[in-house]
């Protein structure tokens, strides 16, 4: 019988391969670029959900994000503060988000994953109810901040692939 924690790991999983699909063999300027002068690229948009989905499970289970911990902050070396996720990005911000390689991207999503399973394995159905943030109306609870950030990511991640599929096709 599947669990609630089966069915998060299963989901958090079901994003790390949209994620390693998206960019596997792509070079750093093809991760790079852009539709349109305003679009998302592929590097911003795998940076931005693997920076949510650390921020917010950090969050959740009162840990450190693995941006800092593992110090992909600094390998990184993008121009934002160091606990910068994207929300609120403006076009120039999008364009700044450069990286070396696909690897780069992959290797800190794989960072994050192995966090965000370390906690959500361990869940009960008794934990998701859990308020973890007071500042909406009704309060989110541990359940709701959860889909809230597989439904997020897998969006982006879908982006990135069509995307993928655009530079494929030029």
């Amino acid at each position: 019988m599947m669990t609630s924690a089966d069915l998060l790991v299963d989901a958090f999983g079901r994003i790390r391969e949209t994620v390693h699909a998206a960019v596997a063999g792509l070079t750093p300027e093809q991760l790079a670029f852009r539709v349109d002068s305003d679009a998302n690229s592929i590097a911003w948009l795998v940076w931005h959900l693997t920076r949510v989905q650390d921020d917010h499970v950090a969050g959740i289970a009162q840990t450190e994000q693995v941006w800092t911990s593992g110090g992909w902050v600094d390998r990184f070396g993008l121009p934002f503060d160091r606990l910068a996720h994207g929300y609120g990005h403006s076009s120039a911000d999008v364009a700044a988000v450069q990286v070396k390689s696909a690897e780069l991207l992959t290797g800190y999503h794989d960072a994050v994953h192995e966090q965000t399973v370390r906690f959500v394995a361990g869940l009960t159905d008794a934990d998701l109810p859990r308020i973890v943030d007071e500042r909406w109306d009704p309060p989110v609870t541990l359940a709701v901040r959860l889909v809230s950030v597989i439904s997020d990511d897998l969006q982006h991640a879908g982006q990135a692939a069509f995307i993928r599929g655009v530079v494929q096709r030029r």
